[in-house]
């Protein structure tokens, strides 16, 4: 494991390098705060650190301060090395952002043992981390698919509308609907029905850019946000979403299905701030009715050149 070791004392770096490497650690040197500072607020610096009190330029009580302002992705654990032992000065470096403090010149035992109490910390703050990512991606991904829950995805839309009327660019939507899925699940089954919208989930995703959010809208039913997307680009778009999910059968236990999947596509322009993410997923919501009732496996993109109160959906593809 690294560990950094500040001191402007050149002898005092060296010897506790001596005894650090000797009991297994990667010594990173610093020969004053600054330096140190800059190494411990790096990306993927040193967890571990001893920090002189006394230091040129920043000494370690603004270190321990500086770290806790700006390092935030990772804990590091500081212990500060001091000659002093007076109850105020202890105070003092505890409340600056240190950890534990050690007496100089340090008992190699004792900072065995010190450094070993930083260590279990820093695995019981990783863990914490893992648990707390853990509940996050719980909370804003469904379970089954492991694409973004219809709440995600939706609180994502309302976010890109808002950023595309500020910076003046489009936001697209797919409205995706497998075709006949109660009909699979009623001949063969929920766990087959599982094993198709995993395998849709799966292809949707490698049919569309990695910039592009999609979240799982409803039982059988998937929300692609597409920035920048333009109307004149929505269509290829989305065939090629379609094309994707109906290019070979799904597998499902020892059957192999024929899955197609219908598609609701609308656009707002850059030039049109107002609109609300509930009046875009009404349009698209339209054109997907219009796809289903037009046969199914098809794309139906809303015109956006017709008023809003009298949209109507284009027919592009036919099984």
């Amino acid at each position: 494991m690294n560990i950094l070791v500040a001191d402007d004392d050149s002898v005092s770096r060296r010897l506790m390098q001596g005894i650090l490497q000797r009991i297994g650690y990667d010594v990173v040197l610093a020969a004053d705060g600054v330096s140190a500072c800059r190494e411990l607020t790096r990306n993927n610096g040193p967890r571990l650190a001893l920090i002189d009190w006394i230091m040129p330029e920043m000494d370690g009580l603004a270190v321990c301060r500086e770290v806790r302002r700006h390092r935030e992705e990772s804990y590091v654990y500081i212990a500060l090395l001091t000659a002093r032992q007076d109850n105020a000065d202890v105070v003092a470096g505890l409340e600056s952002g240190a950890d534990d403090y050690l007496t100089k010149p340090c008992n190699p035992a004792e900072l065995k043992a010190r450094l070993l109490t930083g260590r279990r910390i820093l695995r019981y703050e990783d863990k914490l981390v893992d648990a707390r990512e853990k509940m996050r991606h719980r909370a804003t991904h469904d379970a089954l698919t492991g694409l973004w829950n219809r709440g995600s995805v939706l609180s994502h839309l309302t976010d890109a509308l808002e950023t595309a009327a500020r910076a003046d660019y489009p936001v697209s939507v797919l409205l995706c609907d497998i075709d006949h899925f109660k009909e699979i699940n009623d001949l063969y089954g929920h766990l087959a029905g599982d094993s198709v919208l995993e395998e849709v989930a799966a292809r949707l995703q490698h049919s569309v850019r990695k910039s592009d959010r999609i979240g799982r809208y409803g039982g059988e039913e998937f929300l692609i946000v597409l920035e920048g997307c333009t109307a004149e680009d929505l269509r290829p778009c989305a065939e090629q979403v379609r094309a994707a999910v109906g290019a070979t059968r799904i597998q499902t236990g020892n059957r192999a299905l024929d899955v197609s999947i219908s598609i609701g596509a609308a656009s707002f322009p850059s030039w049109s701030p107002s609109r609300s993410p509930e009046q875009l997923l009404r349009l698209a919501d339209q054109a997907l009715y219009d796809a289903k009732a037009g046969g199914r496996n098809r794309v139906c993109v809303w015109d956006s050149a017709l008023p809003f109160a009298g949209q109507t959906s284009i027919v592009d593809s036919l099984n």
